[in-house]
């Protein structure tokens, strides 16, 4: 492949700090693939190395990019065939897609770009769609969780998606088996790439000896991180006389929700919800931490986790982890090796595992050391930006 480039749907981002380490691990390797994105951050994230979000070539913004395609009608400068498919297309759903790759096209060729690879199914996976239409730009991507168990419904539809990219990748064995199943005809052409972490910046843990045992669990107050079943364990922990503290380190749509669970089991002085934090902050709570929990959940239209990236993190800290047996977690959490795993939204069974691991130090240590083994060894950014560069240096 003569070069390959990013294209992101929302660069960089705070809740997909993945992104923007995975181009800076690139760039180390000596790929340092040039970065486009369709859309502007929200919520730009303080660690993202400056070097990284100033080289990020963006869009126009949606009503700007719309406006220059109407008034464009140089052959020269946009093939008819790409304005004729535009306007073709109407006002049917999607048409933003159409105008990026219009605008885009170009200047990935004027900077030699043969292929584009993006993370989830979909706004940059659909750009990246018409960009092979319009342009014959080949692309990849990466499917994470939703993005493959929910579908939108969209012109270019997922099968689309499959059937036209390069590559197929996705971050677990258990969403890279579904991916063969729903698609067997393009089932050569999937791989499975787990999502990399910096191990080296999560210290061991360090509790405080003189306080209770902290639990501590990441992600964003949304269903599918199965907060109200940790607080309800949480409950019933506390009502079999469990010493402990929980830590809830995250925000969203539901924060206001959980915050008048905890008010309503009567656990202000247990519970903590913190809102959503920097990664510097979040690895500070993981570095009091006793153990970590995350009860992923199904939710109600299937969407659900699939590889956790801050199970990944607890793990590189050296913590042990309860989670559930969900999707692709059993492929991080090693039920005995690593952590405990129970039944989703089984808030008892949960409290079970949690206070084994609370009343028992040295089985936390034991299945800390281990878990921290396989997130060197598995979910390492260099090991996987490793392979992901290889797969896409590989590609025709």
């Amino acid at each position: 492949m003569a070069s390959f480039a990013y294209l992101f749907e929302r660069f960089p981002s705070l809740t997909q700090t993945f992104c923007y380490r995975e181009v800076g691990e690139m760039a180390r390797q000596g790929a340092a693939p040039p970065v486009f994105s369709i859309r502007r951050p929200a919520d730009p994230p303080r660690e993202c190395p400056a070097a990284i979000a100033e080289a990020v070539t963006y869009l126009p913004e949606a009503d700007a990019l719309a406006s220059e395609m109407k008034t464009i009608r140089m052959v020269g400068r946009y093939p008819w065939r790409v304005l004729q498919t535009i306007h073709r297309w109407g006002k049917r759903p999607g048409k933003g897609r159409l105008t990026a790759a219009a605008w885009l096209g170009p200047k990935l060729k004027a900077r030699g770009v043969t292929h584009v690879h993006t993370h989830f199914a979909g706004m940059g996976a659909r750009t990246a769609y018409w960009l092979k239409q319009f342009y014959g730009i080949t692309y990849s991507f990466t499917g994470h969780a939703n993005d493959l168990f929910c579908e939108a419904d969209q012109p270019v539809g997922l099968g689309d998606l499959v059937r036209e990219a390069s590559a197929v990748v996705t971050v677990a064995d258990y969403s890279l088996g579904w991916l063969q199943r729903e698609f067997p005809a393009h089932a050569a052409k999937m791989h499975r790439v787990y999502n990399g972490i910096e191990t080296a910046e999560f210290a061991p843990p360090r509790p405080d000896p003189a306080a209770p045992p902290l639990i501590v669990s990441v992600g964003r107050c949304i269903e599918k991180k199965g907060y109200a079943d940790l607080i309800d364990a949480c409950a019933l922990l506390r009502e079999g006389g469990a010493r402990f503290e929980c830590v809830i380190v995250g925000g969203g749509p539901l924060e206001e929700a959980l915050r008048g669970r905890i008010a309503e089991r009567g656990l202000e002085a247990t519970v903590r919800l913190t809102g959503a934090l920097p990664q510097s902050e979040v690895r500070c709570w993981l570095s009091r931490a006793s153990l970590f929990a995350l009860a992923c959940a199904t939710e109600a239209d299937g969407g659900k986790d699939n590889l956790p990236t801050v199970i990944a993190e607890a793990m590189a800290c050296g913590l042990p982890v309860v989670s559930t047996r969900l999707a692709g977690v059993p492929e991080m959490v090693a039920e005995g090796a690593t952590g405990l795993l129970v039944e989703e939204k089984r808030p008892e069974e949960l409290a079970g595992a949690l206070r084994k691991l609370l009343g028992d130090p040295e089985q936390r240590l034991r299945l800390g050391r281990r878990g921290k083994e396989i997130a060197d060894e598995r979910f390492a950014l260099s090991v996987t930006a490793r392979q992901l560069r290889e797969l896409l240096e590989a590609l025709p």
